[in-house]
């Protein structure tokens, strides 16, 4: 994929600081005489108007005043805002545990219609077990010392799936083969939640394609991405999730989905790679 995940939230940088800095030209200010305004040094004036560091309310409040612009500066703000919730760092949306992270996505959940997940490393959470899903809660917790909540975790996590059975939503999934042998849980909970893919796999809203290890690529395997409707697509990083939303990226993450979905099979194909990894468990 030619596109950065991450080149959604920059982008949203850089249109606020581009307004920035055409609210001090149409001033007629130089960055000097902004910053003497402000009350800060020149190179702070050149980092805002150049992306380089997001500013804070404050900032944008100063900044307007100086450029005789105070009725902006809300829209400004609230611009800024949405930029810098494009990309969320992990330990930021973990520190008060993981509970509140599942519960998080609800509302999204419920509006959405029409959900395409890819993963090349795990099942996908609408999908998981419940010791499946605290197995990877678990790594989560620790990984990003987060409070160890992983009980009402996995529990939320659950209760959050069962959107799969609700009318009005569609689940189209392609995971890499690679993902029925990655054990999550112990040997029981991964047996348990490969079980549950054959049924799932045949539920009505679900489509469930696996791209075999043997099969000729047309496109390597991506990160992690869920696609809701046409309108966001969120992408996990290690760090951080991204959330993009310039339609152009959103498009090329659809195109990206329908050319690995081309590459998964479905069906007795799909149960027969489940089968076979339940049987290399034992």
């Amino acid at each position: 994929m030619a596109t950065s995940p991450s080149s959604s939230a920059q982008a949203q940088r850089d249109r606020v600081a581009r307004r920035l800095r055409d609210l001090r030209a149409d001033a007629g200010l130089t960055g000097t005489e902004l910053a003497a305004r402000c009350g800060w040094t020149h190179p702070k004036t050149s980092r805002l108007e150049n992306g380089r560091t997001p500013p804070s309310p404050d900032d944008i409040r100063r900044w307007c005043r100086a450029c005789d612009a105070e009725d902006q500066a809300p829209d400004i703000i609230a611009q800024s805002r949405d930029a810098e919730s494009a990309y969320v760092e992990w330990r930021r949306q973990v520190r008060t545990g993981l509970r509140r992270l599942q519960d998080s996505y609800v509302d999204l959940y419920r509006a959405t219609s029409l959900f395409r997940i890819y993963s090349p490393t795990l099942v996908p959470g609408v999908l998981q077990t419940e010791g499946y899903a605290r197995g990877i809660l678990s790594g989560v917790a620790e990984l990003y010392e987060a409070p160890n909540d992983v009980d009402e975790a996995a529990a939320a996590r659950m209760e959050r799936s069962k959107i799969v059975h609700e009318p009005g939503h569609r689940f189209v999934m392609v995971i890499e083969e690679a993902v029925l042998k990655h054990q999550m849980g112990d040997s029981d909970a991964m047996a348990a939640q490969l079980g549950y893919l054959l049924t799932a796999g045949a539920l009505p809203s679900v489509s469930l394609g696996i791209i075999p290890t043997t099969v000729q690529r047309t496109l390597w395997p991506q990160e992690l991405f869920h696609v809701y409707d046409d309108q966001m697509v969120s992408v996990e990083l290690m760090s951080a999730r991204v959330r993009v939303t310039q339609p152009t990226e959103v498009a090329l993450y659809v195109t990206a989905f329908e050319r690995l979905r081309g590459m998964a099979v479905y069906g007795a194909e799909a149960r027969a790679l489940i089968l076979r990894a339940i049987e290399q468990l034992r």
